[in-house]
């Protein structure tokens, strides 16, 4: 099962090799959870056994650009998007002092948030999961510590 975001550049099917219902995908944009996302984790791990849960986080992701320009310019957020940005901010506020690309560092540290929150549930402890990280321009995904 793939917990992915939404960007047209990183189908999971596409990025790896696979054809239609071969994966269990679901995709928000910059992987942020909601309980819908994860219902529908849990029915994928619980109902149908899926083994492996891996959560894709990519380079140069706009749901992560998005959070870090409301957070440089302190605009308010419209409507909904305000669910995408409060979830990715605590990984923006961790790594804002880091040198180098503050977007790929947050990218990194909310991808490898999420894998840490779908590991502590209990609902999903029959699952492996792990965190990812897919370059857009080489095609290459490599796993996140």
């Amino acid at each position: 099962m793939i917990v992915g975001c939404i960007d047209s550049r990183v189908p999971p099917e596409l990025v790896f090799d696979q054809g239609l219902g071969d994966l269990l995908c679901t995709r928000t944009a910059g992987q942020v959870l909601d309980e819908a996302v994860l219902g529908s984790v849990q029915y994928g791990v619980e109902e149908l056994g899926v083994p492996l849960v891996l959560v894709l986080g990519h380079e140069r992701c706009g749901a992560v650009a998005a959070t870090l320009e409301h957070l440089r310019t302190g605009a308010p957020v419209p409507g909904h998007l305000e669910l995408l940005v409060d979830e990715i901010a605590p990984a923006a506020h961790r790594t804002r002092a880091l040198p180098g690309d503050w977007a790929e560092h947050t990218m990194r540290a909310h991808t490898t948030w999420v894998r840490d929150a779908i590991r502590a549930d209990p609902a999903f402890g029959t699952a492996h999961v792990e965190a990812a990280r897919f370059d857009p321009g080489t095609g290459l995904v490599s796993l996140l510590p």
